[in-house]
């Protein structure tokens, strides 16, 4: 039953990914730009060939590729209930849903529909699906860190005093 719940909610943010790069296609290509809060963040229009924040864009093939077997493997995982603790289950939905949604603009398309440009700091544009990426791959680190010191602590050593018997 989760597994299906997931696949609905990862189905649900790549149909939002897809609906907001829509809307940036047929109102913001035309114009190029919209600012939303002067000096802190506007709509651009980009066309992004490569992967995260416009790296290895002369690799699109190679990106497509790559992240179809990763997000193949993501999916078996997730579909299998590997995924157990509920923070990793979080991360993967996320990280597939924002995976596939840049997936199909760069297999359909040939390029990512990114949008997103803060002005307050000098940084790439980027969209809805590379968001869910970076906030799942967070929740993964920030779970498995939780549980490396959980771990640590449970497995802490016996001090020589306590192993002493009289």
């Amino acid at each position: 039953m989760l597994q299906f719940v997931a696949v609905v909610v990862i189905a649900a943010l790549v149909a939002l990914d897809q609906g907001i790069k829509h809307l940036a296609v047929v109102h913001l290509e035309p114009i190029g730009s919209f600012p939303l809060l002067d000096g802190v963040l506007q709509l651009s229009y980009v066309e992004n060939t490569g992967a995260a924040f416009g790296s290895f864009s002369q690799y699109t093939t190679l990106l497509s590729v790559f992240t179809g077997i990763v997000l193949l493997c993501g999916f078996v995982y997730l579909l299998l209930g590997k995924c157990k603790p509920i923070p990793v289950y979080i991360a993967a939905i996320l990280i597939l849903a924002g995976g596939a949604g840049n997936l199909i603009d760069r297999v359909g398309r040939g390029f990512v529909v990114d949008y997103i440009e803060p002005l307050f700091i000098e940084f790439a544009v980027f969209n809805f699906a590379d968001i869910l990426v970076c906030v799942g791959a967070a929740t993964l680190i920030l779970y498995l860190l939780y549980d490396m010191l959980r771990d640590a602590k449970k497995t802490k050593p016996v001090s020589e005093n306590e192993n002493a018997t009289d």
